[in-house]
């Protein structure tokens, strides 16, 4: 017997994004809608979120707290198992799971709350790891495994490559026939991992990548990707290049910045933004100076540079204080999650 048949996956979803903003939270909430649709479409019984279900991490709000509730028991109805992995940021501390943001969910039927490895009939699923449980991944001998891993060499959620500071790798995963993660939002590949890409785009990084939506895999075949085609998605455009054929650009739910690359007036400014907002159903239209030609600025060659962690604990190292302990603002900073 297989640990499922086939399976519906999708990750960071991030509810409460945006300061709580309802019109995000309803963009979750219709795209679990359509997830749902499309999962019964394909006859998958089993699903798996692969993490960073809320976006706060040490505090929920009400109305938040409601959208998670409704879904997670429109998404437990929907399947005979859903499997949620815990991110980093459903979690309290960085480095360790005993809190969780949604532990108010535990006991929906069919939800599988996933703070502790799982493995069994050659799958495992793994929440975000902490400590130095990353060295037990290289003994692993696993079909499938699916978590929420920060591995370098990928695109982080800035379009920039995640260092290498230490710790596991892809190629930990040697033994492992495929693994499926969350974490970083682009879709991308390298071996025999894959990101799957978030439910759908969050900002301007993710601007003209629409590869957002869900994964189906059915047992020893081929995952299956469907981009979300209701998505809300993010546009950086010239404005001569805009005005030549708006309609092959803009769509509703647009998020849209716009670089002045010709001169217009103030007046002319406001009336295409005001128009193409209301024409095309825009949720934004920014338009700003055109910034200097990046190719006139000197290139940086970059050596070898620290993680965010890395220097912020530096900072605080050198702390030379009556009034502040150094120690206690190191460990104060240790329990805080700064990672996206």
């Amino acid at each position: 017997m297989t640990f499922f048949n086939k399976v519906a996956c999708f990750t960071d979803i991030h509810f409460g994004l945006k300061g709580n903003s309802r019109v995000h939270n309803d963009d979750c909430e219709a795209f679990i809608h359509w997830f749902i649709e499309q999962a019964k479409a394909h006859n998958c019984e089993t699903c798996i979120f692969l993490g960073d279900w809320h976006h706060h991490r040490s505090a929920t709000n009400v109305s938040t707290m409601n959208y998670t509730v409704s879904n997670v028991e429109r998404l437990a109805k929907a399947f005979e198992n859903f499997y949620f992995i815990n991110g980093n940021h459903d979690l309290f501390y960085r480095d360790k799971r005993e809190i969780n943001s949604v532990e108010y969910i535990r006991n929906i039927p069919n939800v599988h709350i996933v703070n502790k490895w799982i493995i069994k009939d050659d799958v495992a699923i793994i929440p975000w790891m902490v400590q130095d449980e990353w060295k037990k991944i290289e003994k692993m001998n696993m079909k499938y495994v699916f978590g929420h891993f920060e591995l370098p060499f990928f695109k982080m959620n800035a379009m920039v490559d995640m260092p290498d500071i230490g710790g596991i790798k892809t190629e930990h995963f040697a033994n492992c026939e495929k693994v499926f993660t969350g974490h970083f939002h682009k879709r991308q590949y390298n071996k025999n991992v894959t990101y799957i890409g978030n439910a759908f785009p969050h900002n301007y990084a993710d601007a003209w990548d629409d590869e957002r939506g869900m994964m189906i895999l059915e047992w020893g075949g081929e995952p299956k990707y469907i981009n979300w085609p209701d998505m809300p998605t993010y546009r950086t455009i010239k404005i001569s290049e805009l005005l030549a054929d708006p309609e092959k650009v803009l769509k509703p739910k647009m998020y849209v910045r716009v670089t002045l690359d010709i001169k217009i007036s103030y007046e002319e400014a406001n009336f295409i933004r005001e128009t193409f907002i209301e024409k095309y159903q825009l949720r934004e239209l920014q338009l700003i100076p055109e910034q200097i030609d990046r190719a006139q600025q000197p290139l940086v060659q970059v050596q070898k540079f620290d993680s965010v962690d890395q220097i912020v604990l530096k900072q605080l190292e050198g702390v030379d204080s009556e009034t502040y302990d150094k120690k206690v603002l190191m460990a104060i900073y240790n329990n805080l999650d700064v990672n996206n």
